[in-house]
């Protein structure tokens, strides 16, 4: 028993330490010096895009939203902004509808039942005839040069999905929005890493990206990742996935821990229903797409099960050594933190060193019920737009 526990205890302390540590270390290392891809479109040289964006009720940002891209740098006569409302129930029709008027590139469809994202992407994207699809969402704006920006990398034929850089406009200490914000800026350095290496960036996004519309797939109705799914079918036939830091887009993070929670557990059950379809790249011959998704993705999508196994193994042999001893002890002092971390919000006060700790478990939390979710089977994809 104690040599099976120290097998699982030590093979679960590697595994996160490897995903959350040495992995982004590593990457972002051998990535310092590489150029990226050079072979970009001249100003006369771009391409008709087609942009898909499904909207719910987005009364407060729409007009901003449509502005971001109307008012942006790329050339209007090569633009067709393709909007899908999902039975909005808001202002949110008639804003989309005032706009189209004025503007000719802009494409609206009212789907007058609640039928989800992935339905909506999925139909617009079929009847979309420009070689470049561009998603977004509605809570993402443009920066005036973010389209030329990623979508200049298309001129090389073997880059097939590019991702856009998002910037979160929210960075105060008293919810997680500085966590969260973190977190996004560690995720875009090792996405920009991953491209430069090998063209495997581990998924786009979804708030902002381009893909070659020949190598789009349609997403699965029932899927809730539709990015991930979009991003991995590009790329597991040899394409190259690239993320340009240039490529900017703000949003806001909601920073609201329960609000943050209720979206990554969604995102985790999505993140296992792609697991299903994709484990074979595991062992794909491409080395750093198999590198890649396993050190990036399916070890931190384990990451709760390696901590409950981490704890377990460390109960069992803390009386072996000193080590050990002190392992545990750790063990039991961060998984405090989140409840001290609790009473301190309610108190208004904020320690970010303890914040950082209570939203790495949050983020596992939502990763272990959203495994609990997939095995009880995902049944409708429709979607509430996060309150930012």
């Amino acid at each position: 028993m104690v040599t099976i526990s120290l097998l699982f205890l030590w093979l679960s302390l590697i595994a996160l330490l490897h995903t959350y540590l040495f992995y982004p270390l590593l990457v972002i290392f051998l990535a310092r010096k590489k150029e990226g891809n050079q072979l970009i479109f001249e100003e006369n040289e771009f391409p008709s895009v087609s942009i898909i964006m499904a909207v719910h009720n987005e009364e407060k940002i729409i007009a901003k939203k449509i502005e971001s891209v109307i008012n942006s740098d790329y050339d209007k006569n090569k633009i067709t902004f393709f909007i899908g409302s999902d039975a909005s129930t808001d202002k949110t029709n008639q804003i989309i509808e005032s706009y189209a008027k004025k503007f000719p590139c802009i494409v609206f469809k009212n789907f007058h039942n609640r039928c989800g994202k992935i339905h909506i992407i999925n139909e617009l994207s079929a009847n979309s005839e420009a070689p470049i699809i561009v998603f977004t969402d509605a809570n993402s704006l443009f920066e005036m040069d973010a389209l030329r920006q990623v979508i200049k990398h298309f001129k090389n034929l073997d880059v097939k999905i590019v991702g856009g850089r998002l910037r979160n406009l929210k960075t105060r200490n008293n919810d997680i929005a500085l966590q969260e914000h973190a977190f996004m800026e560690n995720e875009f350095k090792v996405k920009i890493a991953e491209g430069k290496l090998w063209g495997t960036m581990m998924g786009a996004y979804g708030a902002f990206y381009a893909v070659r519309r020949d190598a789009f797939s349609k997403v699965p109705d029932t899927f809730l990742v539709d990015d991930f799914y979009i991003s991995l079918k590009a790329i597991e036939n040899k394409g190259k996935a690239i993320c340009e830091p240039m490529a900017i887009a703000y949003e806001d993070v909601s920073g609201d821990l329960e609000i943050e929670f209720r979206r990554k557990l969604r995102i985790a059950a999505g993140n296992f229903q792609n697991l299903r379809v994709f484990y074979p790249l595991l062992f794909s011959r491409r080395f750093g797409l198999a590198f890649c998704f396993f050190s990036h993705k399916v070890l931190r999508w384990l990451g709760p099960i390696f901590l409950i196994l981490l704890f377990t193994s460390a109960v069992i042999v803390f009386q072996q050594n000193y080590f050990y001893t002190i392992l545990l002890i750790l063990i039991m002092l961060s998984w405090l933190v989140p409840i001290i971390d609790y009473f301190n919000r309610k108190s208004r006060i904020h320690i970010i060193i303890l914040r950082f700790i209570t939203h790495f478990y949050y983020m596992n939390a939502a990763l272990l019920l959203g495994l609990f979710n997939f095995m009880k089977g995902v049944k409708s994809n429709v979607w509430e737009p996060t309150k930012r």
